[in-house]
């Protein structure tokens, strides 16, 4: 399998200015997939979680002369957006932005903001769809589990939790479906048109060596592990009290000595606690401001917290931190291996679903050897060796399949995967600490410039789109 370094969400990011931005650059589907939690060091942007309150449940009360007839307010491409779609997406919005704390604008500026995002979002669809890209039924499946799983439900709690929040199941697919068929037009038209140099890198390690040479700041690296007590939404201030108090005794426990990725492991919401909690070395701007500030006077071994988020509690420990540049930093790396199968006209998305699945099912039975079902099936070079690809370090793989192997424990396999390359069924043998060689941070290195130019990329393709789209304004929206 080609490695390629670079880390996306779930969703494919949308790179803007601040943290409304990041709010206004998130898909419908993953506005209402934040209300439960956000987790890791994504509290505070985009996640996979359910609403606790629907727009509908949110909307204020408003004068019987508002309550006319649904209007369009924009055309996109003879496709309408109407008045009731800006205002779910600004009620949804605005609920997020409470719930983390931030200066909410004038609401004519953040209705106007939102329905240029929402042209833009329509405009990359329409060119996905018209593409030719379809989404298997059986990738929406593994979707909508992901946002289960996250949120400690089952796929028919999660049903009836949409129910009862008033989100409709089959619109929550749609919309899922569609940010899917985004991201695919993304990696085939942006990501994977962007290359790194090696004078790239060099130009880069020239810049931060002559800052540092100079007296100038390096930017600071972080590895930071958590361990995050999730505070449903609505909690009553009874069961706040609760919860914050069982994040004090965790973390009482990890002063006292406890293992911290043992805690994680039996305590922690958050999907990193497959990893002990660690969420990756990483420069600090990264992660969540309030995590940076709560850990900055902190060495490695530190613990903080409880820090509260709009997610829960987190318990915080120093695992690494140092100058940008330095010789000495520990990542975490992973040993996993997996069986590729390549689609094909012969092989459908749904059957190469099918049979990994069934191959899942015969290795938990203990009916197969992974190892020698990679020999006999894999379709990529590592076939040859049990599908063994050796000790890795963060951001090697593309990112679909590095967030699934990041989310196993050791010995775990995973579901089936859809990737860029074909269909995936991976499995996490160990992990260990290890020291960033040279050419490991020429790779890091390549890595964080892949991603800086993909984002940069992607908004002037993303504003390509949009110059190239017929929009016509009509009314503004209430």
């Amino acid at each position: 399998m080609t490695k390629h370094r670079f880390s996306t969400g779930f969703f494919a990011r949308r790179p803007q200015a601040g943290a409304l931005a990041l709010l206004l650059a998130l898909p419908l589907a993953a506005v209402q997939a934040q209300g439960l939690r956000a987790t890791g060091a994504a509290a505070g942007a985009a996640s996979a979680s359910v609403p606790a309150k629907s727009a509908r449940a949110a909307a204020p009360a408003q004068p019987q002369q508002q309550q006319q007839a649904d209007f369009i307010v924009a055309v996109v491409n003879s496709e309408p957006i109407t008045n009731s779609e800006v205002r779910i997406r600004l009620l949804r919005t605005e609920q997020q932005m409470q719930q983390q704390g931030m200066a909410m604008p004038p609401r004519r500026e953040l209705l106007a903001q939102l329905l240029e995002r929402m042209i833009s979002d329509k405009a990359q669809l329409q060119l996905a769809q018209s593409s030719g890209l379809k989404i298997d039924d059986n990738v929406i499946n593994g979707a909508v589990e992901s946002v289960a799983r996250q949120n400690q439900l089952s796929v028919e709690q999660l049903r009836t939790r949409l129910k009862a929040d008033g989100i409709d199941y089959a619109q929550f697919r749609s919309e899922i479906r569609d940010e899917l068929l985004v991201t695919r037009l993304r990696q085939r038209e942006v990501d994977a048109k962007v290359t790194v140099s090696e004078q790239d890198i060099d130009q880069y390690l020239g810049d931060q060596q002559g800052r540092n040479g100079a007296g100038g700041a390096a930017p600071q690296l972080l590895n930071l592990a958590e361990i995050l007590v999730a505070v449903p939404e609505n909690a009553t201030p009874a069961q706040l009290a609760s919860l914050q108090a069982k994040a004090q005794q965790v973390l009482e426990r990890a002063r006292a000595g406890a293992d911290f990725a043992a805690l994680a492991s039996e305590a922690s919401a958050s999907p990193t606690r497959g990893n002990g909690g660690e969420m990756g070395l990483r420069s600090a701007d990264r992660y969540p401001p309030l995590f940076v500030e709560a850990t900055q006077e902190l060495r490695a071994g530190g613990l903080a917290g409880p820090v509260r988020s709009g997610a829960g509690f987190h318990i915080l420990k120093v695992i690494e931190k140092r100058k940008g540049g330095m010789p000495d930093a520990v990542i975490t790396q992973t040993h996993a291996r997996h069986i590729l199968l390549r689609l094909t006209p012969q092989l459908t998305e749904a059957a190469a679903v099918q049979k990994l699945a069934g191959f899942r099912k015969r290795i938990l039975a203990g009916q197969a050897d992974f190892a020698a079902l990679a020999r006999e099936n894999s379709q990529d070079a590592s076939a040859k060796e049990g599908g063994d690809l050796g000790w890795v370090n963060p951001g090697m793989f593309v990112p679909e399949f590095e967030k699934v192997m990041n989310g196993l424990a050791p010995n775990q396999v995973s579901e089936p995967l859809v990737s860029r390359f074909g269909v995936h069924l991976v499995q996490v043998l160990e992990r260990r600490n290890a020291p960033i060689s040279a050419r490991d941070q020429r790779e890091m290195v390549r890595g964080l410039l892949r991603e800086k130019k993909q984002n940069e990329a992607y908004v002037l393709w993303a504003q390509e789109v949009r110059g190239r789209a017929y929009v016509e304004l009509r009314e503004p929206p209430q």
